[in-house]
């Protein structure tokens, strides 16, 4: 099967629900590949793209959890998923796994039952890939608590969190797998094998990828999305942002020319990126690119009026 860039970045953004809006309340399976919450409150609005009848506080859902998964970065995950995003990220060596549960023990100990302020804890993030910490990020403080370890095999773990990987940003490579969990390339390599049935390889752009075979089908179909999204920064990935603009990772490709350091998020018309916002509260700048026809600039203007902010308003150059 030949993938083309065009039809690999409509898949992911279809498979992502950023085409088509889940319902409201649809909270899991908006957060399935976890919500990244880098910039302050960049979790919320993803979640908007993905989901109607956003409030400004499900940030903080009760069928959430945030802790340091995957990539380092604090993730709002949903909390049945705490073990695949954590236990998942464990390294197949015995002795590391002791390790870090070793750590892990030793912060538990310090939190005594209590959450703390986070900043002075020593090796955190670290600690969090063992499934017991959780921690929360209020764009000011970031707080850390004990929480249970999740019943769930690691072995199983490796292999959800790997199969969650090529669903949601696939094509994908075992390279790919590697830097965004956090493995070792040796390690994703074996958690890829055990994964091999279900996947097929692909032709993407003239370089071999993989899919899950249970995808093939909705890749083969796929229709551009139509509208307007305003998508946070690391949803952009889903273009391919490496040197040759195929995968999610690594690398940070431009892929509009009026990004910078205030809009570094990107404005998605119709499939393709036509410029860049960003925000300081409830205030949303954007750059556009591309020429928008007055329905599209209608789109963006009710993107806007419904972000879980505090008086959104929107201003365009």
């Amino acid at each position: 099967m030949k993938v083309t860039r065009e039809q690999a970045v409509a898949y992911r953004l279809r498979v992502n629900h950023l085409a088509d809006r889940l319902p409201a309340g649809a909270y899991e399976q908006a957060a399935c590949a976890g919500l990244q919450d880098t910039a302050p409150r960049d979790a919320l609005l993803g979640l908007h793209a993905r989901m109607a009848g956003c409030a400004p506080d499900d940030w903080a859902h009760p069928s959430f959890i945030q802790t340091y998964s995957p990539r380092a970065a604090v993730y709002v995950l949903p909390a049945r998923d705490l073990g695949v995003f954590t236990l998942g990220r464990l390294p197949l060596a015995p002795d590391a796994v002791r390790r870090i549960d070793g750590l892990a023990q030793r912060i538990c100990d310090e939190l005594s039952g209590e959450e703390r302020r986070g900043a002075g804890i020593r090796g955190l993030r670290e600690a969090c890939v063992s499934g017991r910490i959780a921690v929360r990020w209020d764009t000011t403080s970031l707080y850390a608590r004990e929480v249970p370890r999740p019943d769930l095999d690691l072995d199983d773990a490796r292999l959800e969190l790997c199969r969650r990987h090529v669903q949601y940003f696939g094509p994908t490579t075992p390279k790919v797998f590697a830097w965004w969990s956090g493995l070792s390339p040796a390690d994703a390599r074996a958690v890829w094998q055990r994964l091999a049935g279900e996947l097929v390889e692909v032709d993407f752009d003239g370089v071999p990828a993989w899919i899950l075979r249970a995808d093939e089908e909705r890749l083969s179909t796929v229709e551009a999305p139509r509208g307007v999204r305003l998508l946070v920064a690391s949803d952009l990935r889903l273009f391919g942002r490496d040197r040759d603009a195929r995968f999610i990772a690594p690398g940070l490709r431009p892929l509009t020319t009026v990004a910078d350091t205030f809009h570094p998020n990107g404005v998605l018309v119709d499939g393709r990126i036509a410029g860049a916002w960003g925000r300081k509260r409830g205030r949303v700048s954007v750059v556009l690119s591309d020429k928008l026809t007055q329905e599209q600039y209608d789109d963006l203007q009710t993107e806007v009026a419904r972000m879980p902010l505090a008086e959104p308003q929107l201003s365009v150059r």
